[in-house]
C-alpha cells in the first residue's frame, strides 16, 4: 500500500472518530423530554467529570491489564490524586486465558469481569466511553461525553488492526473480512463471533494468519492453533488448520510448539514459513503470500498489528529514520513518557521500542501489568518531587498445547541493562510440555487478577 493511501486511511479513519454523535444524541433526547424536565445537555465540547480532592488528576485511557492496574496503585501510591478511567467496553475481558475459553477448557465468567467492583474497591472514577481525541496543549481528553482535564494523562489502549496493510482503502473488504473471520485479539464483540465459528466448524481448511512482528501476545496464536486442533480431534471432525507465518520459523517456545504440532496433531496442523501476506481476497477466499497461493473454507485473520487508535490522534506515534510512521508510540524507553510531552505515559501492547538488542517488551497482559505498576510509581515519584527511578519488567506466558491430559509449555523473558544503558533481553523457553505448567498457569492468572480485578 502506498504512503498516499496510508495517509488518507488514517485520516478517514481519524474524521470518523472525531465525529460528535452525542451532540445529535443530545438534542433528540432533548426534544422527547417535557419542557419542565428539560435536563443540561452535555456535548462533545462540555467539560464533565468535575475534579476530586487536592491531589493531580490522572486520567488513563483505556481499561485493560495495564490501564487497571495502573489506576489501582496510583489511587495506593497518591491517596489525594483524583484517578479517571476511560473504557469503552462495558466490562474487563482477558486477552490471557481466551484461547482456553474458545474451546470450553474456561467459561466466560473467568475472562469476563465486572469493572466496577475493582473501580469501588481501589476509589478511581470508571467512565464507560469512546476517547475520540486530546487537546494536550490543554491538558484535555475529548470524549464522546465531554471534555476531560488531566494533570497526567496514560494511554493504554491495547492495539488496532492494520487491515489497511491488506486492503488499502477497500471499506468493503475490510468490513467483510472482519465480519465473516474474525480474530478476537481485541476485546470485543469478535469474542462470541469467534467462539461460535470454532464450535460450527465442520471440516475443511481452516487458515489462521499469523501477523509479523511485533503483535499481540507472540506464542498465543500457536496455542490457539493447538486448542483448536484438539477440539477437532475430540471431535472427530474431517478438518485441517493451516497456519500462514510471516517468520522463518516457529517463535517463541519454537521447539514445544513444533513437537506438539508433530507429536499431537501431525494430520491436523501444517505450519509454513515465510508466508508473509501479499494479498487477501475475502470474498473468494484465497490468500497468496510469499510461501505460494492458498484456499481456504474457513478462517481466522490476522493483520499487521499497530498501537490503537488513540495514539495516532494523540499525534504521539514514532517515525522511522526515513519519516514513515512506526505503528507503535514515539516514547523513552526507560521512563515510559511520550518524547514529545513528558506528561503522557504509555503503558501495554502500543509501547514502541525498547532496545535495538530485541526490539519491543513482550506484548502480553504481564508485561501491562508490570507497566501499569512501574508507571504508578513513577508518577508517584514525581508528585512527591522524587527523583523518577527507572525500572524493568519482566514477562512470563503459559500456553497450553493439548486438552486431554492438560499439558502446557511457556516462556519466561528476564530484562537487564547492559554497561552502555541498553536494556538486554534474555528468553528461556520451556520446552516440555506438563501438567504442572497447567497449575502454575492458573495460579499466575489468579495473582493477577486479585491484583488489579479485586477478585
Amino acid at each position: 500500500m502506498s504512503d498516499t493511501k496510508t495517509s488518507s486511511a488514517n485520516a478517514q479513519r481519524r474524521r470518523f472518530l472525531l465525529t460528535p454523535p452525542a451532540m445529535a444524541l443530545g438534542a433528540a433526547a432533548a426534544a422527547s423530554l417535557p419542557a419542565q424536565a428539560a435536563p443540561t445537555i452535555l456535548t462533545p465540547q462540555s467539560r464533565i467529570l468535575p475534579r476530586q480532592g487536592k491531589g493531580p488528576r490522572i486520567v488513563i485511557c483505556g481499561g485493560g491489564w495495564g490501564g487497571m492496574t495502573a489506576a489501582r496503585y496510583l489511587r495506593e501510591l497518591i491517596p489525594n490524586s483524583d484517578v479517571v478511567l476511560l473504557e469503552r467496553n462495558p466490562t474487563f475481558w482477558s486477552g490471557p486465558m481466551s484461547n482456553k475459553w474458545l474451546i470450553d477448557i474456561v467459561s466466560t465468567d473467568f475472562v469476563n469481569h465486572d469493572m466496577l467492583r475493582p473501580a469501588n474497591k481501589y476509589g478511581y472514577q470508571l467512565l464507560q466511553t469512546e476517547v475520540m481525541g486530546f487537546e494536550r496543549e490543554q491538558k484535555l481528553v475529548r470524549t464522546a461525553h465531554g471534555l476531560i482535564e488531566y494533570d497526567f494523562l496514560i494511554l493504554s489502549g491495547g492495539i488496532r488492526n492494520d487491515y489497511e496493510a491488506w486492503f488499502g482503502n477497500d471499506q468493503r473488504a475490510i468490513d467483510y473480512t472482519r465480519k465473516h473471520f474474525p480474530n478476537a485479539y481485541i476485546p470485543n464483540q469478535e469474542m462470541f463471533a469467534l467462539k461460535q465459528k470454532v464450535k460450527d466448524f465442520k471440516g475443511g481448511t481452516l487458515v489462521m494468519t499469523l501477523p509479523p512482528p511485533p503483535h499481540r501476545c507472540p506464542p498465543s496464536p500457536y496455542e490457539r492453533a493447538c486448542l483448536i486442533a484438539w477440539h477437532i480431534k475430540k471431535n472427530k471432525i474431517p478438518g485441517k488448520i493451516l497456519i500462514l507465518d510471516p517468520k522463518p520459523k516457529i517463535a517463541p517456545i519454537g521447539v514445544g510448539y513444533k513437537q506438539a504440532f508433530e507429536e499431537l496433531y501431525p494430520d491436523i496442523i501444517t505450519h509454513v514459513p515465510n508466508a508473509r501476506v501479499q494479498e487477501v481476497d475475502p470474498f473468494n477466499k484465497r490468500i497468496k503470500t510469499a510461501a505460494g497461493e492458498f484456499k481456504f473454507d474457513d478462517a481466522i485473520l490476522m493483520p499487521p498489528h499497530q498501537a490503537a487508535d488513540m495514539v495516532w490522534h494523540a499525534g504521539l506515534i514514532g517515525k522511522t529514520a526515513d519519516g514513515k510512521p512506526t505503528g507503535w508510540a514515539d516514547m523513552n524507553p526507560r521512563l515510559f513518557t511520550a518524547n514529545s510531552d513528558d506528561r503522557v505515559y504509555f503503558v501495554g501492547d502500543l509501547m514502541g521500542t525498547i532496545s535495538d538488542q530485541f526490539g519491543h517488551y513482550p506484548k502480553s497482559g504481564h508485561v501491562a501489568n508490570f507497566i501499569g505498576q512501574i508507571v504508578a510509581k513513577n508518577i508517584a515519584q514525581r508528585v512527591s518531587g522524587k527523583e523518577v527511578t527507572p525500572l524493568l519488567p519482566d514477562n512470563l506466558c503459559y500456553m497450553m498445547v493439548n486438552g486431554d491430559p492438560q499439558e502446557e509449555i511457556s516462556v519466561k523473558f528476564e530484562y537487564e541493562v547492559d554497561a552502555t544503558g541498553k536494556v538486554i533481553q534474555t528468553q528461556i523457553d520451556m520446552d516440555v510440555r506438563t501438567s504442572d505448567l497447567v497449575k502454575e498457569d492458573f495460579g499466575w492468572i489468579q495473582s493477577k487478577f486479585s491484583d488489579f480485578l479485586a477478585i
